[in-house]
């Protein structure tokens, strides 16, 4: 029995890929604002953090990974696009022993100041505004299967708004986890933004669906010192199968540095400067009862220039 409880994830995961990329409409696919990633710690490794993440923010990334968290905790991220667009986060993760499992909410918000409506009679602006803004709201639930497989869920609650008009909708996310217990040696899945098609207007348009699989190893184990490499790939259903790499190395637990890379991206160009490099750090400040955190990323968009990420956590 046990055996079949373990399987049926897995028999979920290779099912829906087939119903999802049978209908994948290339380039076509919504509410993109659903794939920025959250986590600066995360983007600094080139967010090959599937099988890494053991935060908060893997309520983004795995919610198969809440399970692991004994603590309560919280992340604030925030980044500033070029053309003063803005993206937020928010995060809280609570671990509920008595329900099997933990409990998470996440809140996701990318929007612009206010903008003048121009025209041909009035370029400068009519004196009129317009702002464009996309939400999310999740919550989520994982538990512990095996002491090493877990399974988290994730229902999303989404809405758009540009101008006057809004689209509303909602999709889910599945997660699974599996330690090895050798060397930290994981391996995930997870399907993201599973859910029906939504509409603007008159107009319907699909989810970004993706489906992403990912490992991650601790190459380096000592009292003072431990590097992590990892690597993802995913297969959205409006683009090409992605790839990311990336290494973590922790001094005392205290300090990290972090290095990645992206591949076939849509802002990267062969040879161009930056081609998907990521770059980044982060501290830890440990005390009796709580735990702070801090982590920045830098980001070469290619033709979209770069970007610069924080992220701040409370673990207590």
């Amino acid at each position: 029995m046990k055996k079949i409880i373990l399987l049926l994830p897995l028999a979920i995961f290779l099912l829906l890929p087939g119903m999802v990329f049978g209908q994948a409409k290339v380039g076509t696919a919504g509410a993109q604002f659903l794939e920025i990633g959250v986590s600066a710690r995360a983007i600094g490794m080139g967010e090959a953090f599937l099988g890494v993440a053991d935060d908060a923010s893997a309520l983004y990334y795995n919610p198969g990974a809440l399970s692991l968290l004994t603590q309560k905790e919280v992340v604030f991220t925030h980044v500033q696009y070029p053309a003063d667009i803005q993206y937020e986060f928010v995060g809280f993760v609570m671990p509920m022993p008595r329900l099997a499992g933990s409990f998470g909410a996440a809140f996701y918000a990318l929007h612009t100041d206010n903008m003048p409506v121009t025209n041909y009679k009035f370029p400068r602006g009519n004196g009129q505004t317009w702002t464009s803004r996309d939400y999310a709201m999740g919550l989520s639930y994982s538990a512990g299967l095996t002491d090493r497989f877990s399974f988290g869920i994730t229902v999303k609650y989404i809405t758009q708004l540009l101008a006057a008009y809004r689209a509303t909708g909602w999709a889910m996310d599945l997660g699974t986890y599996y330690d090895t217990g050798f060397r930290n040696f994981k391996i995930c899945m997870a399907i993201s933004n599973f859910g029906p098609d939504m509409a603007f207007v008159s107009e319907e348009y699909p989810l970004p669906i993706d489906f992403r699989f990912g490992t991650a190893i601790d190459v380096i184990q000592t009292e003072s010192s431990r590097l992590t490499a990892a690597v993802q790939g995913s297969h959205p259903n409006d683009n090409l199968e992605k790839y990311n790499a990336g290494l973590e190395y922790w001094f005392n637990d205290m300090f990290a540095l972090r290095f990645g890379k992206k591949f076939n991206y849509d802002y990267y160009d062969k040879g161009q400067i930056g081609d998907g490099l990521t770059f980044g750090a982060g501290a830890k400040l440990n005390f009796s009862s709580y735990r702070l955190s801090v982590d920045y990323a830098y980001q070469d968009l290619g033709y979209l220039d770069s970007v610069n990420r924080f992220t701040f956590g409370i673990r207590f």
